[in-house]
């Protein structure tokens, strides 16, 4: 008996430090892939400028009495001007310069409309530039692909992985439909809500209003260690949607830094005040500090 109580015991610690290992290998394979991700031309790394644009035409180039500038030396100092005109913007470039709008040479292109399905990517050298829309503001987002950002990354910090910050959470269905979530630019839109996670952490039960991102549930959270350890306007975390029980997995080893967490060029939504956990949650990254 002595005997067949050791081997069980042997092979469930076995077992357990098998699934462990698993387990810490599958974070540690999606945070490779989160880095990845943050490396490609789209990721958030390279974003040099973000210029909100008026009515009319703006200016634009290196030069230092241009409306719109651009980094110095990346782009002639007269390149040219973006014409607004309601939600219309057309790029026009002066005669000695041509932009690639969509991968074709072009000195006039409208390159983002109401009714275009997508915003025209326009680049010239290492620059790559859109349009983004915020509520009534029209904007250019600008990424330089050979930014000393992106040159110098070297990763980001995390937790050590811990199992106990994945936990089962059941979706309750909401009272109202929306929720106000509000961004850094300080407006504020009411999105749709799927409800409110319900879970228990380390024997204490809280709640996480969700939103639906696609096929899957996105949470804007804070808790204990915003502004210590983690970034201070929170995290992010993504969830699949509920099963035909209304369950799903919160795993905080995937909670990470919003784009603003890397560059002062971004647009990030804030967690609302019902999402700020009253507990520190230990997992996920933490602040990337070179920013």
């Amino acid at each position: 008996m002595r005997r067949t109580y050791f081997t069980i015991l042997f092979l469930s610690v076995t077992f357990f430090s098998k699934a462990q290992q698993d387990y810490i290998a599958t974070i540690n394979a999606w945070h490779e892939q989160r880095i990845a991700n943050l490396k490609k031309d789209n990721g958030w790394l390279n974003l040099v400028g973000l210029y909100w644009l008026k009515p009319g035409k703006n200016s634009f180039g290196s030069g230092a009495d241009m409306q719109v500038q651009f980094p110095k030396g990346t782009i002639p100092d007269e390149a040219g001007y973006f014409e607004v005109k309601g939600t219309t913007v057309t790029l026009h470039t002066n005669n000695k310069f041509a932009a690639q709008i969509n991968g074709t040479e072009k000195n006039d292109a409208i390159i983002f409309s109401a009714d275009s399905a997508r915003p025209a990517m326009c680049s010239y050298g290492s620059l790559r530039w859109t349009i983004i829309k915020r509520d009534d503001k029209l904007g250019i987002r600008l990424r330089d692909l050979e930014s000393k950002q992106q040159k110098e990354f070297t990763g980001i910090e995390r937790f050590n992985v811990d199992s106990t910050f994945k936990v089962n959470a059941y979706l309750e269905k909401p009272q109202r439909s929306s929720i106000s979530i509000t961004n850094v630019l300080g407006q504020t839109n009411d999105l749709q809500t799927p409800g409110k996670l319900i879970f228990t952490l380390k024997g204490v039960r809280y709640t996480l209003d969700a939103l639906e991102e696609g096929d899957q549930l996105f949470i804007l959270f804070g808790d204990k260690t915003s502004g210590e350890e983690t970034y201070p306007a929170g995290r992010f975390l993504y969830a699949d949607k509920p099963g035909p029980d209304g369950t799903t997995i919160l795993d905080f080893n995937k909670a990470y830094n919003p784009p603003c967490a890397f560059t002062p060029f971004a647009t990030c939504p804030l967690p609302p005040k019902q999402n700020i956990l009253p507990a520190a949650i230990t997992a996920g990254e933490k602040n990337y500090e070179q920013h």
